[in-house]
């Protein structure tokens, strides 16, 4: 599918809505979705039947050039096989009439966009952690989603009512004025909808092009650096030395007596079990479906919560100066998972990221991962090379200055914006920032030490690789080169 790119001074922004469907709308509603999960199961099973069957003939000994073909991902190739198949496989014989075409494509277009991700992080061409061949689907634990690009998509005049493809006019929650009076002034045009299923209630997504002007800061000349926290969700400090403390909301922690109340009344109740098929009693879906209701609760305010802060710190600062923190590492500390998981750090960066970029001269700077903003002190630029996470007071042995441990690191943050602004990158710390005089101690150190030592060796040895490394490099060559992607 090709990327839309949006006209110069438009945004493409999602407007999302709550809705409110009837009984038969609802069941509407679980069918498109179904048919874009059973669409999404044949793609990945008609592509890689071709694999099995090939790994079957080079079983039998059959040469490369007789192997059967591959079938190929694309969402053209797979919208053609499937209208071929979508009225003989009984699958999609006796239901898919029914419901609309973006249906299935939706499924189709996930499917391609699965093998696309898995071919890319298997030759190397895709970040983050290696990815695996698309797997099927559950029907149990599928999230129920569905797509639509064409069709009658629109937002009723009367501001509380949707109207989408197969599906008709359905009752929204709450107005949908924030859309409808820019439809109607001509300042936004409605690209696709996605209805999606999420915390016991169906929502509506309206991805729309916007035409945006950019919104001025209150102080666009003061940059703020913020320290994020357990005890305190962040300390601010801004280039004039003010210093403002967020309480961490806690909204998990002030919910869990309720939801221990929840979850001792759902396991004493004859709950779902596979393995002999026994279906959940009444009692178990009512107990269920309280609890569940608690845990959405405790989203909805945190959600709101972090939406209230960022709001108000992209709309009054010119420079924004946050860390880089390894969230997926810290939430392996079993000692704190449950709080940093309940305050959201990188969903807070997240929408500082967007939101900002909503502003006139407004911009975001990541410090460095390895930055110690915490061990640095912030009247003399000396750098501690140890202070255990129990210490909340930094006293510097320079300078005899004594400060609180997360005002100093907020600080230091805030000073960081002088050198991204004389670097120009938008990241401190990445190439001029200033590097600490004392090496911390650390996983970082260590690591980096371990990888620069083994290059030297080999670069000492005339480049010579290692056996494993050789081994690695010429089984990645073979299966770029015979585009074995099983």
């Amino acid at each position: 599918m090709k990327k839309f790119r949006p006209q110069p001074g438009f945004v493409v922004q999602a407007f999302r809505f709550a809705l409110d469907p009837n009984a038969a709308q609802e069941a509407a509603l679980r069918s498109h979705c179904g048919g874009a999960r059973t669409a999404y199961n044949w793609a990945v099973g008609w592509v890689e039947a071709s694999w099995w069957q090939r790994k079957a003939e080079e079983s039998y000994g059959i040469p490369a050039t007789e192997l059967t073909q591959w079938r190929p991902w694309s969402l053209p190739v797979l919208r053609k096989a499937f209208n071929q198949a979508k009225t003989t496989d009984p699958r999609f014989a006796a239901r898919w009439q029914g419901n609309s075409k973006e249906a299935y494509n939706t499924g189709l277009a996930n499917a391609s966009a699965a093998f696309d991700n898995y071919a890319k992080s298997k030759n190397g061409k895709r970040r983050g952690k290696r990815m695996g061949t698309p797997r099927f689907k559950s029907k149990r634990k599928a999230r129920l989603a569905c797509r639509f690009t064409t069709g009658t998509i629109r937002v009723d005049t009367d501001g509380r009512h949707v109207t989408l493809p197969r599906l008709g006019t359905i009752c929204v929650h709450e107005p949908t004025s924030a859309l409808l009076a820019r439809v109607e002034a001509g300042t936004a045009r409605i690209l696709s909808a996605t209805v999606r299923h999420e915390r016991g209630r169906w929502f509506v997504s309206f991805q729309a092009e916007v035409k945006r002007d950019l919104e001025r800061v209150a102080r666009p000349d003061v940059a703020v650096g913020i320290d994020l926290g357990v005890k305190s969700l962040a300390v601010m400090a801004d280039s004039t030395g003010e210093i403002r403390t967020v309480a961490n909301p806690g909204h998990y922690d002030a919910a869990r007596k309720q939801l221990r109340r929840a979850c001792r009344t759902v396991s004493r109740r004859q709950g779902p079990d596979r393995r002999t098929g026994q279906k959940p009693s009444k009692r178990w879906e009512k107990a269920n479906a309280q609890r569940n209701k608690l845990h959405h609760r405790v989203a909805n305010l945190r959600q709101d919560a972090l939406h209230k802060i960022t709001t108000q710190v992209a709309a009054e600062y010119g420079t924004i100066v946050v860390e880089d923190l390894n969230v997926a590492g810290m939430l392996r500390n079993r000692r704190l998972a449950r709080r940093i998981a309940d305050a959201g750090f990188g969903e807070i960066r997240r929408q500082l990221n967007y939101k900002t970029r909503r502003r006139h001269a407004t911009r975001l700077v990541v410090a460095d991962r390895w930055y110690p903003s915490s061990k640095t002190c912030s009247g003399c630029g000396a750098v501690k090379a140890k202070l255990p996470l129990h210490v909340r007071t930094y006293a510097c042995d320079a300078c005899g200055l004594v400060i609180d441990r997360d005002d100093n690191a907020a600080l230091n943050l805030a000073a960081l914006a002088a050198a991204a602004r004389t670097t120009g990158t938008g990241v401190a710390g990445d190439q001029d920032t200033p590097k600490p005089v004392s090496k911390p101690r650390g996983a970082d150190q260590k690591t980096r030490a371990t990888r620069t030592r083994r290059k030297a060796s080999a670069g000492r040895a005339g480049g010579a690789t290692l056996p494993h490394q050789r081994q690695t490099e010429a089984r990645d060559r073979t299966q770029a080169e015979a585009f074995t992607l099983w």
